[in-house]
């Protein structure tokens, strides 16, 4: 372990590797086994208690300090009196050993808790990955019943199975080193935290395993069935707590704008809301910190809201997945993949903050503006890619029913590509398709080359429907299968998938519409209160050495129309941003976030401007 541990790594261990054995540290050991770290449990944990310590000197010191520069030494001198050190030290030393015990003892228990962070995270994982895995194994059960073989060709697919393919990949690790598969199996059904989906199908493959090849080919298929009606059930209710949370997003953004126009109109009659408080930055009024913290948790609401919105996609059907491209690449395709068009447009947004703070703007229109400036120029670039991307999706479809059917009247998969490429036009997936029809032709030095070929599709389309897809039947042929039943099953997948995605979207695009409403409703509310309301108490106000009538006391200061018109668009730009990170989230994730939130800002900017407001 020396021989591959670094130096910190290795002092650690031979100073808190014993603690692995105590009894308390069984229930992180369970986390462990499940959450599939690439270090030892001893070695973990010993970086833990490292940590540990560390948490307990920054712990005691910070506490220490705070003492030594809140509270004067006179003051302490009887509270530490019989101590025979001075107030200071002892006061530092009585609260921050304290603090630093907590500090450590909380870091110990941070990492037992991350441990079972990683084990959830894989759970949810496996059970949106190992259904699609299980149909991949039916197919290729057609050629093949062999488990080491069925386990390594998902193994040899993590990008599609994720943490399923990972847990067959453990499977194939033990029985190397075992001999055995069936002890591999055995074991990680003992030591995965998905308990309920794929630890029993380990077992009950192995169990068929044992009766023979056609039990094995039966039992995916069943499998495979079953598998597609609880994820189903699953779906359906993570639909209904979608619905839930669009409820309560639309109540927890219009209250707070409510509850800023209800305070400033209430001001005029209760002057203790102007009353000034200390705070850590300063002292500020009541109602500032009424107006400012609802700002906060407008945005904390969308934040959330957006958050659980992404979390609740099915894996598969998140449309921000294209990576970064890499050197001159970059500007390249800065029009084409919204990755690089971020970092492209990074700093023209940044001069453009720089104009606006050079022309006067108040700072939160500098930050607005810029936001806005990157935000929807990256937006309509990823909807770009995304209508290319849903053109691409469309004609895979096509695509491999064409291939089919020529495959059905007995042609060789090269054979038939060939003629699709040159008889079917595929709109934008043509290029694609005579580049695989060509690296295809050259295919006569076995199955490798056909495997690279398709491949090399798959990244050029670019698309997760392509990467679910074609990678099935390149599998299943390799494995032996019968091409009519890989291409029947890809037929079947594909058409699935796709009608998924649709569903999805059309469900989706629900929420979309509920971020815009809201966003809408807080700006005509703000707007017409402004305009109606605000204008007509700071006339009362104005008047209030004359309104004295029946005891009643006005503060004449209580309402200045620019610095309250102000704090309403505040508000009302942070529910924008709010609206627009939700809808955005519902409609095809991150970079679709920021073009909706970009768009609604600039919408509210545009409203407050024309009406005089700013």
């Amino acid at each position: 372990m020396s021989a591959t541990l670094g130096v910190l790594d290795r002092a650690l261990y031979a100073l808190f590797a014993r603690k692995a054995d105590r009894s308390r540290h069984d229930a992180d050991r369970k986390r462990y086994r499940a959450s599939r770290l690439t270090v030892s449990f001893d070695v973990f944990l010993a970086r833990v208690y490292g940590a540990s310590w560390l948490a307990f000197a920054a712990g005691g010191a910070l506490a220490a300090t705070a003492v030594a520069l809140l509270f004067p030494p006179e003051s302490l001198g009887p509270v530490v009196e019989p101590s025979p050190f001075t107030p200071s030290l002892t006061a530092a030393v009585v609260v921050g050993l304290p603090t630093g015990v907590v500090a450590k003892h909380a870091t110990v228990r941070l990492g037992g808790h991350y441990l079972g962070w990683r084990a959830r995270s894989r759970r949810s994982d496996i059970a949106g990955t190992l259904p699609g895995a299980v149909r991949y194994l039916s197919v290729l059960a057609s050629g093949t019943t062999d488990e080491r073989e069925l386990l390594s060709r998902v193994a040899d697919r993590p990008a599609a199975y994720g943490e399923t393919a990972a847990a067959f990949q453990d499977v194939l690790n033990t029985a190397e080193l075992t001999g055995s598969v069936d002890r591999g199996l055995r074991v990680v059904a003992r030591d995965t935290p998905s308990r309920e989906l794929l630890a029993p199908f380990l077992l009950k493959l192995r169990e068929h395993a044992a009766q023979g090849p056609d039990a094995v080919a039966q039992y995916l298929e069943l499998e495979s069935r079953m598998l597609a009606n609880s994820r189903e059930r699953t779906r359906e209710r993570a639909a209904g707590f979608l619905e839930l949370v669009a409820e309560l997003f639309i109540v927890l953004l219009v209250l707070p704008a409510l509850l800023v126009i209800v305070a400033t109109v209430l001001s005029v009659l209760a002057p203790g809301l102007g009353r000034t408080v200390a705070t850590p930055v300063g002292t500020a009024t009541v109602r500032e910190l009424l107006v400012y913290g609802s700002g906060g948790f407008v945005l904390v609401v969308g934040a959330l809201a957006a958050y659980i919105v992404e979390s609740m996609r099915p894996r598969g059907f998140a449309w921000s997945g294209h990576r970064r491209s890499s050197g001159l690449g970059v500007l390249a395709n800065a029009t084409r993949n919204p990755a690089d068009a971020a970092v492209v447009l990074a700093l023209p947004a940044l001069a453009v903050g720089a104009a606006l703070w050079e022309g006067g703007f108040r700072p939160a229109n500098v930050a607005l503006l810029a936001y806005v400036a990157f935000t929807v120029p990256v937006g309509l670039v990823a909807a770009r890619r995304a209508r290319i991307d849903d053109a691409k999706d469309r004609e895979i479809q096509d695509f491999v029913h064409a291939v089919s059917g020529h495959v059905s009247l007995g042609r060789p998969f090269g054979e038939a590509v060939e003629r699709v490429a040159r008889d079917v036009d595929a709109g934008p997936l043509n290029p694609d398709v005579r580049d695989l029809a060509f690296n295809l032709g050259v295919a006569t030095r076995g199955e490798d080359v056909r495997a690279a070929a398709l491949d090399r599709f798959v990244e050029r389309v670019d698309t997760q429907l392509a990467a679910q897809t074609v990678g099935l039947v390149s599998g299943a042929l390799d494995a032996g299968s019968d091409a009519d039943a890989a291409f029947e099953a890809l037929q079947a997948e594909v058409g699935r998938l796709y009608h998924e995605k649709r569903a999805l979207r059309s469900r989706l695009l629900v929420y979309v519409a509920v971020g815009w409403t809201t966003a809408v409703l807080v700006v005509g509310i703000t707007v017409a209160v402004n305009l109606s309301v605000l204008d007509s108490f700071a006339q009362l106000s104005s008047v209030s050495n004359a309104a004295s009538a029946g005891g009643l006391a006005i503060d004449p200061d209580a309402v200045d129309l620019e610095r309250d018109r102000y704090r309403f668009y505040l508000v009302t730009q942070a529910t924008m941003l709010s609206c627009g990170w939700f809808a955005g989230a519902a409609s095809r994730g991150r970079y679709d976030a920021l073009l909706h939130s970009g768009l609604l800002v600039a919408f509210a900017y545009a409203v407050f401007a024309g009406v005089g407001m700013l």
